[in-house]
């Protein structure tokens, strides 16, 4: 089994900044890149299904030039789940709580199937009275084209066009495509294996697709 979280939470608190900038551009514009501070691990019990979950990554970022702080919180949903964006809603109002910062709230979707639009809000309302819209970004990587990321020089990139919309014909080529842009960005061994690992992980090719 693929740990999934395990492998998206290395990728992204490894290369936050750089997250950022592929996908949160105006966010990454207006913070101070020296006072990321990505916090620990927050578990919470889950009464309706009697689990625990974790959340998978949370920053402690500051505006820049400014002493106002707000909270990113990043969770990576391997499976479509009916009732995710109600669980989002549940996260975003604990850690609310327990912070007393604004947060911005992301979820990467990176399952394969199906491919329709995720829903991205989660609203409570009676009649005409609107209590509660609460909403958070969506990167859903199947409905992203791998095509419009190849000249990205950015490791999230590298990663993550490894599963995006991709036929299966074209797997060969996107992972020589993944692994050229790789060797572009001049990073150090570590870091190279963890995005040729990550690539490997999605993008393994059988021994036919390897001689083609």
């Amino acid at each position: 089994m693929i740990d999934h979280d395990r492998l998206f939470k290395e990728l992204l608190s490894t290369f936050f900044i750089d997250f950022l900038d592929l996908f949160l551009p105006q966010v990454a514009s207006q913070i101070d890149r020296n006072s990321i501070q990505l916090l620990p691990q927050e578990v919470f019990n889950d009464v309706t299904s009697g689990e625990k979950k974790e959340i998978d990554l949370l920053a402690q970022v500051r505006y820049q030039q400014q002493d106002t702080c707000f909270l990113i919180h990043v969770e990576n949903q391997s499976y479509t789940e009916t009732a995710f964006a109600k669980r989002m809603f549940k996260y975003f109002a604990r850690l609310h709580e327990k912070y007393d910062l604004p947060i911005y709230p992301v979820v990467i979707f990176s399952f394969d199937e199906p491919k329709r639009a995720e829903p991205q809000n989660y609203c409570v309302t009676f009649g005409d009275l609107k209590v509660l819209e609460f909403q958070f970004v969506a990167i859903q990587l199947n409905r992203l084209s791998w095509r419009d990321f190849l000249t990205q020089p950015n490791p999230v990139a590298a990663a993550l066009m490894s599963k995006m919309n991709i036929s299966k014909q074209e797997r060969p080529q996107v992972k020589a495509e993944c692994l050229r842009l790789l060797a572009t960005l001049k990073l150090d061994p570590a870091r190279m294996q963890l995005i040729s690992g990550f690539v490997d992980t999605y993008l393994r090719l059988d021994d036919t697709e390897k001689q083609g």
